[in-house]
């Protein structure tokens, strides 16, 4: 039988919603973007990598203010977030070339919210059949980067 490790993983699903603490709002006072894995700050909003990507340059777009509801956004920090969405899915189609892009937010824990007490928007580059065996059946994913070479694939775009 064969194996497949991710120790990585652990982390994830050890502390998932069990955080004291917002996990977004501890990583935006961080003073170290990289560690944070910060790719760019807005005035109004931060795009940061997903810690546990679905594929490599998934990012999210996260607004500075610690809200629970799409209607409780202000809409200056409202329009920022999709600037900055825009903005990071040229940087992905430049960066990756993907085929297409996904962009969404869960809004609660019903939806499917990892962080459901801070809002926040994934913006993912997708390729057609990326979704092979290994997420189907194997419930794995299989990433071609490391997180520290993706942050410094976008950050050098932004």
């Amino acid at each position: 039988m064969d194996y497949l490790w991710t120790p990585w993983r652990y982390t994830y699903i050890t502390s998932a919603g069990k955080a004291p603490v917002c996990i977004f709002c501890e990583l935006q006072r961080s003073e170290d973007d990289q560690h944070a894995l910060i790719v760019h700050r807005g005035e109004h909003n931060f795009i940061i990598l997903n810690a546990y990507p679905y594929t490599s340059g998934h990012a999210m777009v996260v607004p500075y203010a610690h809200l629970d509801r799409l209607q409780s956004l202000p809409s200056t920090a409202a329009t920022e977030m999709m600037e900055l969405s825009q903005r990071l899915v040229a940087v992905l189609m430049e960066v990756y070339c993907p085929d297409g892009v996904n962009l969404g937010m869960n809004v609660g824990k019903a939806a499917g919210a990892g962080v459901a007490g801070h809002i926040h928007m994934h913006v993912l580059p997708r390729w057609v059949a990326d979704s092979n065996f290994m997420t189907v059946i194997g419930e794995a994913r299989v990433l071609p980067e490391l997180l520290e070479t993706t942050y410094r694939r976008l950050k050098e775009k932004f």
